[in-house]
């Protein structure tokens, strides 16, 4: 083993001080800030990979403070910097990120990049090293296209490297560090896929159920499809989502921790995911029927102006959200042939409402409880809970009144066997959303109301006692009830 401790040390950055991709952050960055350079994007590539970079830079600046960074690397090269050594940072990435990192992290004494006319990797890479630094010089990269660089160096730092290109580099290469990658499994992408989520979409089994036809088996394999359907769609969204609001979500404190924007999983890799299961969830759609088909695209177009414009408008997003909710609804009556009842429509809009508003005053709680004044990517502020709070636990309020109505109403009372017996399911949705208004006040709702309520004890069996209520006063004609 050879002393490398004078030999300066060159530094890769996209895969190796970061585990992310720049390039690809700064192209998600440009289509959000203007969509309409999606048509650009092709007409730049001809300009060759240095000029493809240049136009995208020039145009989406990467925020060095937000990028995620390989903690232990860094924590080396400060160490290694302490001592005297010279720390270069080489990489094909535009300079004028690269610049912004080593302004950031203040350990670089030269800055090699991508320029115009110029793509800094594999070879090209390897004669600027050579060319600025020497013959003597020590390479930490992450991929095969570092492979000429390891060769010509006098040790490698390997940095999260698969297991047959760590070896290929071992057999020419002395090693001075080897720094592992966590591990990104399966549970990694349920995360990212946010599978948990897809317990909102029971929803799309109650027209099924208020309809009382959950023997039809036919009816019932089509809400199963639909519900994968609406499970997969919704996944895509949820990936794209996250790359779309990278930046905020790293200043955010759980959501920095999400996959994407800590870096465990590829940028590149997120988008092919989504994109199968998007193919996936239509192609489910259209065997269950046409119009549910056309209710999960007006469900995506829903849900991505939520995510792109809707979400940083105050009420704004809340009320979307409150329809994302309802839309679920409406789907299941589609794939399964029903007409939805214009109560259970008005009592979904108010309680979803609610439900939204939950979710708003929960991250505000955490906020305030972080001595944080405001969102970043949305238009709320701590104070604002003094408006918000009244204003959900009115619509609880106005829900249950929907369904004290629904109650009296003839096609009610015409329907159900035992129609008093539905009273004890209003007690139930008073009790059910005053708790979790009262979790949220205590800083214990981290999840969408929704998922809560179906991990949380006390509320699933609150829950299957209202469903058996309404089981029970549908079925069963109770004689003591005048």
């Amino acid at each position: 083993m050879i002393d490398t401790a004078d030999i300066p040390l060159v530094v890769d950055l996209d895969g190796t001080l970061t585990p992310t991709d720049t390039l690809l952050e700064s192209v998600v960055q440009l289509v959000k800030r203007s969509p309409s350079s999606l048509l650009l994007l092709p007409w730049w590539l001809l300009r060759g990979r240095a000029g493809f970079k240049e136009a995208v830079s020039t145009r989406a600046a990467i925020d060095a403070e937000r990028l995620p960074y390989n903690a232990p690397l860094l924590d080396y090269l400060r160490e290694e910097k302490s001592r005297g050594r010279q720390i270069v940072l080489a990489t094909a990435a535009h300079h004028s990120i690269a610049q912004a990192v080593s302004g950031r992290l203040g350990v670089f004494d030269k800055v090699l990049a991508t320029q115009s006319g110029s793509n800094l990797k594999g070879p090209a890479k390897l004669q600027a090293i050579q060319d600025n630094v020497g013959e003597a010089f020590v390479y930490a990269g992450d991929c095969a296209a570092d492979l000429p660089i390891w060769k010509q160096a006098r040790a490698a730092i390997l940095v999260g490297v698969p297991q047959r290109i760590a070896e290929q580099v071992r057999q020419s290469t002395p090693i001075e560090r080897d720094f592992q990658r966590p591990e990104t499994g399966l549970a990694t992408w349920l995360r990212a896929l946010r599978v948990h989520q897809w317990a909102k979409n029971v929803l799309l089994f109650v027209p099924l159920l208020t309809t009382f036809e959950f023997t039809d088996i036919g009816k019932l394999v089509h809400i199963v499809l639909a519900f994968m359907a609406f499970s997969l769609a919704a996944s895509a969204t949820y990936v794209v989502n996250d790359l779309w609001d990278l930046g905020n979500d790293r200043v955010h404190p759980r959501k920095r921790l999400r996959p994407f924007a800590s870096g465990a999983l590829p940028i590149h890799h997120g988008l092919l995911v989504a994109g199968a299961a998007l193919a996936l969830a239509l192609a489910l759609a259209a065997t269950v029927s046409p119009g549910f088909a056309w209710m999960l695209l007006a469900y995506l177009v829903l849900t991505s102006s939520y995510s792109w414009v809707i979400k940083e408008y105050v009420l704004m997003d809340v009320l979307m959200l409150s329809l994302l909710y309802t839309i679920r609804i409406l789907a299941g009556s589609v794939a399964i042939g029903v007409t939805t009842s214009s109560w259970l429509l008005a009592f979904s809009a108010f309680t979803f409402l609610s439900l939204a508003l939950v979710k708003r005053c929960a991250e505000l709680v955490s906020l305030k409880e972080a001595g944080a004044p405001a969102t970043r990517g949305r238009d709320y502020r701590v104070s604002d809970l003094v408006v918000l709070w009244p204003l959900g636990v009115g619509a609880a309020l106005c829900a249950v009144v929907v369904f004290g109505l629904f109650i009296s109403a003839p096609e009610t009372q015409a329907r159900y066997a035992t129609p008093q017996i539905l009273w004890l399911v209003a007690i139930g949705l008073v009790y059910w959303m005053a708790r979790l208004w009262i979790k949220t006040s205590r800083g214990e709702m981290h999840d969408d109301p929704v998922v809560y309520a179906l991990k949380d004890r006390g509320s699933r069996l609150t829950v299957l006692a209202m469903i058996a209520a309404v089981m029970v006063a549908h079925f069963s004609a109770l004689e003591f009830f005048p």
